[in-house]
Protein backbone atom coordinates (compact mmCIF):
# COMPACT_ATOMS: atom_id res chain seq x y z
CA UNK A 1 0.00 0.00 0.00
CA UNK A 2 1.48 3.34 -0.97
CA UNK A 3 0.95 6.69 0.79
CA UNK A 4 -1.95 7.81 -1.43
CA UNK A 5 -3.83 4.56 -0.80
CA UNK A 6 -3.15 4.86 2.94
CA UNK A 7 -4.48 8.44 2.96
CA UNK A 8 -7.69 7.21 1.29
CA UNK A 9 -8.02 4.44 3.90
CA UNK A 10 -7.55 6.92 6.76
CA UNK A 11 -10.06 9.27 5.13
CA UNK A 12 -12.64 6.48 5.00
CA UNK A 13 -11.99 5.08 8.48
CA UNK A 14 -11.56 8.48 10.15
CA UNK A 15 -14.62 9.99 8.50
CA UNK A 16 -12.59 12.92 7.10
CA UNK A 17 -14.29 15.04 4.45
CA UNK A 18 -11.17 15.50 2.31
CA UNK A 19 -7.93 13.69 1.60
CA UNK A 20 -6.05 16.80 2.77
CA UNK A 21 -7.60 16.47 6.24
CA UNK A 22 -6.66 12.78 6.37
CA UNK A 23 -3.11 13.52 5.20
CA UNK A 24 -2.80 16.25 7.87
CA UNK A 25 -3.92 13.75 10.53
CA UNK A 26 -1.28 11.26 9.39
CA UNK A 27 1.39 13.97 9.33
CA UNK A 28 0.42 15.17 12.82
CA UNK A 29 0.62 11.62 14.18
CA UNK A 30 4.01 10.88 12.64
CA UNK A 31 5.42 14.26 13.74
CA UNK A 32 4.20 13.71 17.31
CA UNK A 33 5.68 10.20 17.48
CA UNK A 34 8.98 11.46 16.05
CA UNK A 35 9.13 14.36 18.50
CA UNK A 36 8.47 12.07 21.47
CA UNK A 37 11.09 9.52 20.38
CA UNK A 38 13.70 12.24 19.82
CA UNK A 39 13.00 13.35 23.40
CA UNK A 40 13.55 9.68 24.42
CA UNK A 41 9.96 9.30 25.63
CA UNK A 42 8.08 6.04 25.09
CA UNK A 43 4.57 6.02 23.62
CA UNK A 44 2.08 3.31 24.53
CA UNK A 45 -1.19 2.98 22.63
CA UNK A 46 -3.11 0.26 24.48
CA UNK A 47 -4.20 -2.52 22.13
CA UNK A 48 -2.21 -1.15 19.19
CA UNK A 49 1.38 -1.15 20.38
CA UNK A 50 4.21 0.88 21.76
CA UNK A 51 6.94 3.03 20.26
CA UNK A 52 10.29 3.47 22.00
CA UNK A 53 13.73 4.88 21.34
CA UNK A 54 16.37 2.28 22.11
CA UNK A 55 20.17 2.35 22.22
CA UNK A 56 21.74 0.10 19.60
CA UNK A 57 25.26 -0.84 20.62
CA UNK A 58 28.06 -0.36 18.13
CA UNK A 59 29.72 -3.42 16.70
CA UNK A 60 32.90 -4.36 14.93
CA UNK A 61 33.29 -6.76 12.08
CA UNK A 62 35.36 -7.82 9.12
CA UNK A 63 34.68 -6.99 5.48
CA UNK A 64 34.29 -10.33 3.65
CA UNK A 65 37.11 -11.15 1.24
CA UNK A 66 39.53 -8.61 2.73
CA UNK A 67 41.50 -8.01 5.88
CA UNK A 68 39.68 -4.72 6.53
CA UNK A 69 37.73 -4.32 9.73
CA UNK A 70 35.10 -1.77 10.68
CA UNK A 71 33.49 -0.43 13.82
CA UNK A 72 30.09 1.21 14.10
CA UNK A 73 29.10 3.73 16.75
CA UNK A 74 26.36 3.40 19.36
CA UNK A 75 23.14 5.06 18.15
CA UNK A 76 19.52 5.56 19.11
CA UNK A 77 17.00 3.69 16.94
CA UNK A 78 13.19 3.66 16.92
CA UNK A 79 11.41 0.43 17.86
CA UNK A 80 7.77 -0.65 17.63
CA UNK A 81 6.23 -3.52 19.54
CA UNK A 82 2.75 -4.60 18.42
CA UNK A 83 0.04 -4.92 21.06
CA UNK A 84 -2.07 -8.01 21.64
CA UNK A 85 -5.20 -6.67 19.89
CA UNK A 86 -3.21 -5.78 16.78
CA UNK A 87 -1.47 -9.16 16.73
CA UNK A 88 -4.78 -11.00 17.14
CA UNK A 89 -6.52 -9.03 14.33
CA UNK A 90 -3.64 -9.56 11.93
CA UNK A 91 -3.49 -13.28 12.74
CA UNK A 92 -7.27 -13.63 12.19
CA UNK A 93 -7.00 -11.89 8.80
CA UNK A 94 -5.06 -14.74 7.18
Amino acid sequence: MNKAQFVELVQKNGDYKTKVEAENAIKAFTEAVTEALVAKKDISLVGFGSFAASLQKGKSGKVPGTDKTYTTQDKMVPKFKAGKSLKDRVAAGK
